[in-house]
């Protein structure tokens, strides 16, 4: 459905630590390195589908209320270790991982990266 999902950043060099952390724990990896944005995708895949970039317009990168990507886990280890490697990069928890409520296999963690952003990450796979 999605072709790549952007988000803003102030600083990329600590957006680019804190994503190469967070990425690397479900599979994905950085594979693009340019002055203002960084690029992420799968192993052998020239696209990237997640870019972390500081704004065209040249104003300050901002915090989309009501904005979160969803990165699919393939167990619910990965997502202990996405929301670990997001606290201990500078990110911020915005839910443990555990269930939630929308189904009984619905394993997520929440987190802001450093710019704020809030990211999750799930598993919807029996435990």
């Amino acid at each position: 459905m999605f072709s790549y999902i952007t988000l803003g950043t102030n600083d990329v060099a600590r957006a680019a630590r804190f994503y190469d952390a967070v990425m690397a724990t479900l599979g994905v990896v950085r594979g693009a390195t340019e002055t203002d944005e960084v690029g992420y995708g799968m192993p052998g895949d020239s696209r990237r589908r997640l870019w972390v970039t500081r704004p065209y317009d040249g104003r300050p990168a901002t915090v989309g209320n009501g904005s979160m990507p969803c990165f699919e886990a393939a167990s619910r280890a990965a997502v202990d270790a996405f929301w670990e490697a997001a606290l201990a990069h500078g990110g911020t928890d915005d839910g443990a991982p555990g269930i939630r409520s929308h189904h009984p296999n619905f394993y997520a963690c929440y987190v802001r990266d450093p710019d704020g952003n809030k990211l999750s990450a799930l598993c919807e796979k029996p435990g």
